[in-house]
């Protein structure tokens, strides 16, 4: 998979794409990175991308043209998903990531300072996605979120292939919160792990975690056992 990813600050996302998951999957040669800075796109000495906006106001504006020719010089694949992070697009999911993870090129804008000029959605970007209802200073770190969170679906990232599939908001938990963990030691300040977990029953401990993962569910995401309930009636 090639990601691709258009900021003013190539360096933050170098270190999140360097650490971790995100790592492994470029050292497996299962996903590609490159970062791109506007200002390559730029003619003035100051290497300028933004501006006053238009109208008047506080803040300043990211301008088109570097961005859209930053994109366009990336000659991405046909088809291919170009997301700009922003507080007005699609909230960013599970099934999102998932839909990522099946791409084989994706490019993210990252934003910054008040806004980034209409324009550049409208020739461009073909999806805007917010990852939550809050404003950050750039969408840096709104892309590494959305890229290690597609990066760790693709095959062999991870250790164990199993493991992606249990998690929060996947299938076989029914799209549900994934069941309360314990590791050792079995007892740690009067608190113990379920006996359950350590008895090598394994029906018993698959019971367990069903049930575990309804009540966690239930007491801190029961809208997600609303959207559960629609999508079984």
């Amino acid at each position: 998979m090639k990601i691709n990813v258009v900021t003013i600050f190539p360096e933050v996302m170098e270190i999140i794409l360097s650490m971790g998951m995100l790592a492994i999957a470029e050292k497996k040669k299962l996903a590609t990175y490159r970062c791109l800075s506007p200002r390559e796109f730029t003619s003035d000495l100051h290497r300028t991308v933004d501006d006053e906006p238009y109208g008047g106001g506080p803040g300043m504006v990211m301008m088109a043209p570097p961005i859209v020719e930053a994109v366009e010089s990336l000659q991405i694949e046909s088809g291919s998903p170009v997301v700009l992070l922003n507080p007005d697009g699609e909230r960013f999911d599970q099934k999102m990531a998932r839909g990522f993870a099946a791409q084989n090129e994706i490019t993210f804008i990252c934003g910054r300072y008040k806004g980034v000029d209409e324009r550049v959605r409208t020739l461009v970007a073909t999806q805007v996605v917010s990852i939550g209802d809050y404003v950050l200073s750039g969408g840096e770190l709104a892309a590494g979120v959305c890229i290690e969170a597609t990066v760790r679906l693709l095959d062999d990232v991870l250790g164990n292939r199993d493991s992606k599939d249990t998690d929060s908001f996947e299938s076989v938990r029914d799209g549900l919160l994934d069941c309360a963990c314990y590791t050792r030691p079995a007892e740690y300040r009067g608190l113990r792990a379920p006996d359950v977990l350590l008895s090598g029953h394994h029906k018993a401990i698959e019971d367990w975690r069903k049930k575990s993962s309804v009540d966690k569910t239930k007491k801190f995401r029961p809208d997600l056992i609303n959207k559960t309930q629609e999508t079984t009636d």
